[in-house]
């Protein structure tokens, strides 16, 4: 697992899991972009998935929007099949993720939730099975 103030990322059979926190800057996104990438790179090659807990997230700098945005790209060239985003809801912070992670291509799709539980039900039945269907396993 890795663990910083902003983000802790670690993987489960073939979902990366991701709680991320904080007021990001661009060097809180470079940094969570090289860490994905060496998580997700044994990952490559098959198809996976990705679920992401978002609540303690406070947003970041428009300097963080391209970093993402290639690594969406980066993800879905890598056989990214499925991404969850868990938050309550908060228009500032759909506006800003909308602007990053598209919603769906012919082979990928990102949904919302409100309640974990229910992220990790929705991969379960997509074949995105997990050791534990919460974020609190390693991240509490």
């Amino acid at each position: 697992m890795i663990q910083t103030p902003d983000f802790k990322l670690w993987r489960e059979d073939k979902v990366l899991i991701a709680v991320i926190s904080g007021s990001w800057s661009r060097f809180s996104a470079m940094d969570f972009a090289t860490e994905f990438k060496a998580i997700a790179e044994p990952l490559i090659g098959q198809p996976w998935a990705h679920i992401v807990y978002m609540d303690d997230w406070h947003l970041g700098v428009p300097e963080i929007e391209p970093i993402v945005q290639d690594l969406v790209v980066w993800c879905i060239k890598h056989d990214l099949r499925y991404a969850a985003q868990v938050y309550c809801p908060n228009m500032v912070k759909r506006y800003q993720m909308d602007r990053m992670v598209i919603e769906k291509t012919d082979n990928f799709e990102r949904r919302i939730f409100v309640e974990q539980q229910a992220a990790f039900a929705w991969l379960a039945s997509l074949g995105f099975y997990t050791l534990h269907t919460n974020f609190t396993h390693q991240a509490g």
